[in-house]
């Protein structure tokens, strides 16, 4: 049987937090205690923050301190993060903009009410008021929530949707460890000149002949060369938007994707999508899979990457690179791009409107080595881009399972043992972004 109930009757506590003074180096300087803020909310469970505060701060202001378990609901916040929810996995302090719940256990399951409230997303936006839109800390204590009778119902509905939940945490992590890996790797080889030698030593370390480049004025491995992107790439090209007033142009099938979309990572499906249509009689251009798509508008997505994995469009913020197999290959335009983030950074800052162009992209000078190097490089990260976009992928099957199970547990439409056999049934899903090596 499901109840409904008030959050403020199944809260020890319910609260905003708060930001101490930004000019008092006292409450920042060395602190070692967690301070969240909205813009983190969203992750199911937060264990650590990117700013601390001190101990002082706590002692001489009003600030609390949130227990384990507690649940955080983002007040504030442009786009989407209003609403967003996640369970505080450390005891930390937040910012106003957050509204903390403590469950009373003996009265509800904290996991429970967790994703009860991940399917009122739209519900506790719609509180909303003022010019910003902001949500306010009575309104939340008055939000109603369906709760089944016992405890032992609520946790075995968490616990399906919790066990989901770790397999994606768990898949973010090892993509983390790719990612780190794969920097790692493209240092050692065109930073430090590191690669193996024909006797799979460290070139540079082992005595291997360097040459000035005036180009990029420093000394690289004889036999390399220094050539713009341009050259090693068989097209470099900014994307375009359709007439929002035309409808026919969208709701197609179409993946066309903004910056915002871009996260260094694959991208897999957008928010918006556009037809053939839009393709034949816009400035939209459809490009390939495999392309590196990188944000040149607007601070801070300048730089920003991307790489699609089906044929896409995007809009004119982005500029798409084809890797020419002949001389480099997409991992080695993507790893370079990462590496030059500071550096495009720079040249957009001089710039009136701090953007990127197209012509400065096409002009930047990378190092390039002979090609059975970069075929070697290329076998390299291939296996870990590889297994990136698989475990991307397959969070995303399992997202859609977790959400498609949220509602209908929680209302009692499917049963939980029918829910374990979907759970058990969830598969790996293909790779498809470019042509695998063998």
């Amino acid at each position: 049987m499901l109840k409904r109930v008030k959050l403020k009757d199944i809260s020890k506590a319910i609260g905003s937090g708060i930001t101490p003074l930004r000019s008092n180096p006292l409450y920042w300087e060395n602190g070692t205690i967690p301070w969240l803020k909205t813009e983190q909310l969203g992750e199911s469970e937060i264990y650590d923050t990117s700013e601390k505060i001190t101990q002082f701060a706590i002692d001489d202001t009003s600030i609390k301190i949130f227990p384990v378990n507690t649940l955080s609901i983002a007040m504030y916040g442009e786009g989407r993060t209003r609403g967003n929810v996640s369970i505080l996995k450390a005891e930390m302090a937040t910012n106003q903009a957050c509204c903390n719940i403590i469950v009373d256990e003996e009265k509800a399951y904290y996991k429970y009410v967790y994703y009860f409230l991940k399917t009122q997303y739209e519900n506790l936006r719609s509180l909303s008021s003022g010019v910003r839109k902001n949500l306010n800390s009575n309104d939340i204590k008055e939000f109603g929530i369906l709760l089944p009778d016992d405890l032992r119902t609520q946790k075995r509905i968490a616990s399906i949707l919790s066990s989901l939940d770790a397999k994606i945490s768990l898949n973010n992590r090892i993509n983390a460890e790719l990612e780190a890996m794969a920097k790692t790797i493209y240092d050692y080889w065109f930073v430090q000149f590191d690669f193996p030698d024909k006797k799979g030593k460290p070139y540079k370390a082992s005595g291997g002949k360097m040459v000035w480049s005036e180009e990029l004025k420093r000394e690289i491995p004889e036999g390399w060369e220094v050539k713009t992107l341009d050259s090693i790439c068989s097209r470099i090209q900014s994307g375009g938007t359709p007439a929002s007033t035309n409808k026919e142009y969208y709701s197609g099938s179409i993946n066309w994707f903004t910056t915002k979309e871009l996260q260094d990572d694959f991208v897999l499906s957008s928010e918006s999508r556009i037809t053939e249509k839009a393709i034949e009689e816009s400035s939209a251009k459809l490009f390939p899979s495999g392309t590196v798509v990188i944000a040149i508008y607007a601070a801070p997505t300048v730089g920003r990457l991307g790489i699609l994995t089906t044929d896409s469009a995007f809009n004119q913020a982005c500029c798409g690179l084809i890797a020419n197999e002949m001389y480099c290959s997409l991992e080695f335009i993507f790893m370079t791009l990462v590496s030059y983030r500071r550096k495009l950074n720079i040249i957009a800052s001089g710039t009136t409107q701090k953007n990127l162009s197209v012509g400065a992209i096409k002009e930047l000078f990378v190092v390039t080595p002979p090609l059975e190097i970069m075929s070697s490089f290329t076998n390299v990260l291939n296996p870990l881009f590889n297994k990136k976009e698989l475990l991307l992928k397959e969070n995303q099957k399992l997202t859609e399972l977790r959400d498609w199970l949220l509602p209908m547990l929680m209302n009692g439409q499917i049963k939980i043992k029918d829910a374990e056999v979907e759970l058990a049934m969830a598969a790996e899903p293909e790779v498809s972004y470019s042509k695998k090596k063998k």
